[in-house]
């Protein structure tokens, strides 16, 4: 546990992939209560995977976000909410015009109780879909931090095409819904 202004900060981890990472990472960097939004590739048989090799569909991992968080600031099931309001669980592997195992929809667990808390989202997410969701659930497996030139690529390169025509509208669909209930932090 890390201390903040002499409290001590309740940390958890949660793993999740909603179609490219780009997109995960850049509306969790501006939650409230996350501590770091790292994107990697988990879930796959290769280790030490590079992003070509994850591309390729081969290796049977998919994009992540690796998201730490103060759960004294933000709960995991508002955190489970927000994935569900930025990417569309109903599509098997694939999100836009990104497709591929890649890019499937997945939330990893690391005990029991993460596990409950995530299929009773699932549940309560259901209601707003008229699709079936088909987000994968599984046990944690190893992380793989993604190239550096993947970390923080939306603020990085806001105006890069698939920044403005992807990214950004998630961005905004996330401001929209959560902004008066989550603190967003403006860098």
């Amino acid at each position: 546990m890390n201390s903040k202004k002499g409290k001590f900060m309740k940390q958890e981890r949660l793993v999740l992939g909603g179609g490219c990472f780009w997109c995960v990472e850049a509306v969790y960097s501006k939650v409230d209560g996350v501590l770091s939004a790292i994107s990697g590739y988990a879930g796959g048989a290769r280790e030490n995977p590079t992003y070509e090799n994850v591309c390729s569909g081969a290796t049977g991992h998919a994009e992540v976000v690796d998201i730490t968080y103060d759960a004294d600031v933000v709960e995991m099931d508002g955190l489970l909410d927000i994935f569900f309001t930025i990417h569309d669980p109903t599509t098997l592997n694939r999100q836009g015009a990104d497709r591929g195992t890649q890019y499937r929809s997945v939330i990893y667990y690391e005990n029991d109780e993460q596990k409950r808390v995530i299929e009773e989202a699932i549940t309560k997410a259901q209601k707003e879909f008229g699709d079936k969701i088909v987000t994968e659930v599984s046990p944690l497996p190893k992380v793989y931090k993604a190239e550096n030139y993947h970390q923080n690529y939306y603020e990085l390169n806001p105006y890069h095409g698939y920044c403005q025509a992807v990214i950004r509208p998630k961005i905004e669909k996330f401001k929209d819904k959560f902004g008066s209930n989550l603190k967003i932090k403006t860098h």
